[in-house]
């Protein structure tokens, strides 16, 4: 007894931390959540950074750049050169051997260049806004896309333990229909086909027990997913299927004033739209001439020994001063197909836009058309389940008074089983078409 009690004082404080440690989660919980830590928008996140980056790494390029050159030769045999005698004091048509310089020598160099025109760096400069509205637009649309798949995901989890609960509810309901029947039948006062048919009905009603089970795990795993969790994770949903529909149904949504140019996908076209264009100048701005300037400071050293770090060691200074003008004079229309091309592309991006703008609002038409459906489904649907509710709770009564068959009693419940999951379908319906709807208004 002691050491039982000993054992749990040392448990029960691990339990309690265990038990702070598993995650919890409302929906819109869940949903800050995954904003934050989901791996696309983790990397959505990145993107922008990135696009930042290559900003300041396409001004950078047209701004003073400097680099260092060195450069060591060792000639191991040098080469020799032969000059008339005679400027020696030799014979006249004579010519002597001689070798010209040291066998060693370094040179170090700094350049310092400074673009002064250059039509496509201007281009660049002008593109890079476009990007980075791109990158922010595509965050948008993935946190749209994240929010939508943890409404889906936590819908299905709820989903999945419903019908877990209702379908041990039915199993336990048969099973005690089958003892009851199988009771009768030993009696001698029923028959062998009603035992029968019970036995069918249980055993695939615990078959989609057992299936709901391993449903429940893998949706579970799913949301986790989403969420940025470990997919083991015991993460525990705080609403309930029923509470959480109703909470999504709001008729009022249907005539929320439409501006389209708050839709993601407007937005992203409009950029492709921009970004066609901008692929045009840059094909036009390869015509101009681009002119940049530069100025070198180095020195050059020689020697037979390989002493040049010394500090007596003498060293030869120059420097240059120069401008580089490129002026394009014949491309064989090279430039003129490059720019043919960009104008086709630029046409094809704004019937794009016009077709993206057309398909957004057929988008929005049928997103409120499945959103009103889904709500009337609910309707009708949890009005069916009350009916064959009561409809199997009838023929229960009367297959115990010997008023019903077992084969009425069967269809009747499976009336009833496939009521139930209609019911439960049509709430997750609720849930996803009304996040379907919102993403396409961007509330």
């Amino acid at each position: 007894m002691r050491k039982t009690l000993i054992t749990l004082l040392f448990i029960l404080p691990w339990l309690a931390t265990a038990q702070d440690t598993i995650p919890s989660f409302s929906l819109d919980q869940a949903i800050i959540y995954a904003l934050e830590h989901n791996y696309s928008a983790q990397n959505a996140q990145r993107d922008i950074v990135d696009a930042q980056k290559q900003k300041w790494e396409t001004i950078a390029s047209g701004l003073p750049q400097i680099n260092g050159a060195i450069s060591y030769q060792n000639q191991l045999k040098q080469p020799v050169s032969q000059i008339p005698a005679e400027f020696f004091g030799g014979e006249p048509g004579t010519y002597q051997e001689v070798v010209f310089g040291q066998a060693q020598s370094m040179s170090a160099t700094a350049t310092l260049t400074q673009q002064i025109f250059d039509g496509s760096y201007i281009v660049g400069v002008q593109a890079t806004k476009t990007f980075l509205d791109y990158s922010q637009n595509n965050k948008e649309k993935t946190e749209l896309d994240v929010r939508k798949s943890v409404v889906e995901a936590y819908g299905n989890v709820l989903l999945a333990q419903e019908s877990v609960q209702i379908s041990e509810k039915n199993k336990a309901t048969l099973e005690e229909n089958l003892y009851e029947t199988k009771r009768i039948y030993e009696n001698g006062l029923g028959d062998e086909e009603s035992v029968d048919q019970l036995q069918i009905t249980l055993s695939t009603v615990d078959n989609q027990l057992k299936n709901a089970r391993r449903m429940e795990k893998i949706t579970l795993q799913m949301l986790n997913l989403v969420l940025g969790l470990p997919i083991e994770t015991p993460t525990v949903l705080t609403e309930n299927l029923d509470d959480l529909t109703q909470n999504q149904i709001d008729l009022g949504l249907i005539d929320t004033q439409f501006n389209i140019e708050n839709n993601v996908d407007y937005k992203l076209a409009a950029n492709l739209n921009e970004q066609r264009y901008f692929e045009l100048k840059l094909a036009k701005s390869r015509a101009l001439p681009t002119l940049n300037a530069f100025i070198n400071y180095g020195g050059n050293s020689f020697s037979n020994n390989f002493n040049f770090l010394d500090s007596g060691q003498q060293w030869f200074g120059s420097s240059i001063l120069g401008v580089d003008l490129n002026i394009p004079i014949f491309s064989s229309l090279k430039r003129s197909a490059s720019t043919q091309r960009a104008k086709i592309a630029l046409e094809k991006a704004k019937t794009q836009f016009t077709e993206a703008q057309a398909q957004i609002r057929l988008q929005l038409e049928s997103a409120k058309s499945d959103y009103i459906l889904a709500i009337e489904q609910y309707g009708t649907s949890k009005d069916n389940l009350e009916l064959a509710e009561r409809i199997e709770n009838k023929n229960q009564i009367k297959y115990s008074e010997g008023l019903a068959t077992s084969f009425e009693l069967r269809q009747a419940q499976t009336q009833l089983y496939t009521s139930q999951q209609e019911y439960l379908q049509s709430m997750v319906d609720v849930i996803n078409k009304k996040i379907a709807l919102e993403n396409i208004l961007n509330q």
